[in-house]
């Protein structure tokens, strides 16, 4: 069953707080979790804090304060504390952890344009000082319909192939977690349904944490396994945003 599994990243009263001129944002998260094989839908319109949500979980932005915050690294091994590691402002820690465990799916694929689409594939292995086996870039390619695509440039693909490539390049050097930041954004409806089923599908079969920031409710509802949203509040200047508890959690 999908609870007995242990979490690959969990949160626990968490907040974050950005200020800018008089306008103060805070973010308040009192519980998250992701395990490994689900797809988690993180949903909200603009100004919410999906993306500082995305962001902290990403290692790239440190909470103002957190009570618990840990990513699994590996089975016979004890949860990273990332409280901990932000605490010291431990980045040799922080940035290990990025490389090691992190695939990420920008809004536009994010691919680098003077390299070809297998060299941006192959790139996230090459950072991580290993080496990408042809067989299984050539297996995910033909499951996600690019594989024909592999010897071109971005420029020469079509807005959906760069999607696809761009799920392909975060799920190629097999990482723990996938973060995907509105990744059908700039798709059409046929393909972003399309683009999510290729998304769920793969966190099942290759045991991987994935989480999905979006504003299309309809999109997500019927594909993610859990589903949060924000309750959102303004007093002149102060916003105050909270991750509810999961408006849909799919049965295990």
């Amino acid at each position: 069953m999908t609870e007995a599994i242990a979490p690959m990243i969990r949160l626990d009263g968490l907040v974050k707080t950005r200020s800018q001129s008089e306008s103060v944002f805070e973010l308040h998260v009192p519980h998250f979790a992701v395990r490994p094989g689900q797809m988690v839908a993180v949903i909200g319109e603009s100004g919410c804090g999906k993306s500082t949500l995305l962001d902290t979980l990403a290692l790239v932005m440190a909470p103002t304060r957190v009570e618990r915050f840990e990513i699994a690294s590996g089975e016979a091994t004890a949860p990273s504390d990332v409280a901990a590691l932000w605490a010291r402002d431990d980045e040799d820690g922080l940035s290990a952890l990025r490389r090691d465990l992190f695939g990420y799916v920008l809004q536009t694929g994010g691919l680098l344009p003077f390299l070809s689409v297998r060299q941006n594939i192959c790139l996230p292995a090459r950072i991580k000082g290993g080496d990408m086996l042809a067989s299984r870039v050539e297996s995910l390619a033909d499951r996600l319909g690019v594989a024909g695509c592999l010897d071109r440039m971005p420029v020469a693909l079509s807005i959906g192939q760069r999607q696809r490539v761009a799920i392909l390049r975060a799920l190629a050097h097999q990482p723990r977690v996938v973060l995907a930041d509105e990744p059908t954004a700039a798709v059409d409806k046929a393909r972003a349904r399309a683009i999510m089923d290729d998304m769920h599908r793969l966190a099942r079969d290759e045991a991987v944490a994935v989480v999905v920031v979006t504003h299309d409710v309809d999109l997500v509802m019927d594909r993610a396994d859990v589903a949060y949203t924000f309750d959102t509040r303004q007093v002149s200047e102060h916003v105050t945003s909270s991750l509810c508890r999961p408006v849909r959690e799919a049965a295990p």
